[in-house]
């Protein structure tokens, strides 16, 4: 467990099932983090019940991110090698402009470093300038590398951000 000044950073519970398939399935969540299109209720709680089992293992970093007792995001990891781990993080739209993304996004690095990891980076679409603001409140810095992918049916452009573990004094 991880706390902020206001948001604790944690494994799900079973009881986030509603509150975290309520974030899977957000359209405007989903307009900016890429996630799956579930065709069936069943699948997203399939989706939940694969992310609690990754919120309590030592493979994944998946930590919901609460506001009180409240899910109101989440930031997991996206790829790992060896001392590199890739995020994501997300924060409902009704608790979005609150500083909220940052916070959270400071506790998830501090803990992956506390981890072991000596590099985290995080991609945006081009377009997310809130998700580009809030990585560089952070520290992370734009890579030389970008590109495109395609999501939705429309090519998206990324922009990778990245910051190294600081050195220890």
């Amino acid at each position: 467990m991880t706390l902020t000044e206001q948001l604790t950073l944690k494994p799900y519970r079973e009881s986030d099932q509603p509150s975290l398939i309520g974030l899977l399935t957000d359209d405007s969540i989903r307009d900016t983090y890429m996630l799956p299109d579930f065709t069936a209720p069943a699948d997203a709680a399939a989706m939940f019940w694969r992310l609690l089992a990754y919120s309590h293992s030592a493979e994944h970093y998946e930590r919901g991110i609460y506001l009180g007792e409240r899910l109101i995001g989440f930031v997991n990891d996206v790829a790992i090698n060896e001392r590199h781990i890739e995020i994501g993080y997300v924060i409902h739209p009704a608790h979005q402009n609150r500083g909220y993304a940052t916070q959270a996004l400071r506790a998830a690095l501090a803990d992956l470093f506390q981890l072991g990891f000596d590099e985290v980076s995080a991609t945006a679409f081009s377009e997310n300038t809130a998700s580009r603001r809030v990585m560089e409140k952070c520290g992370l810095k734009q890579s030389e590398k970008s590109g495109s992918i395609p999501y939705r049916g429309v090519l998206r452009g990324c922009v990778l951000y990245s910051i190294s573990k600081p050195e220890s004094t």
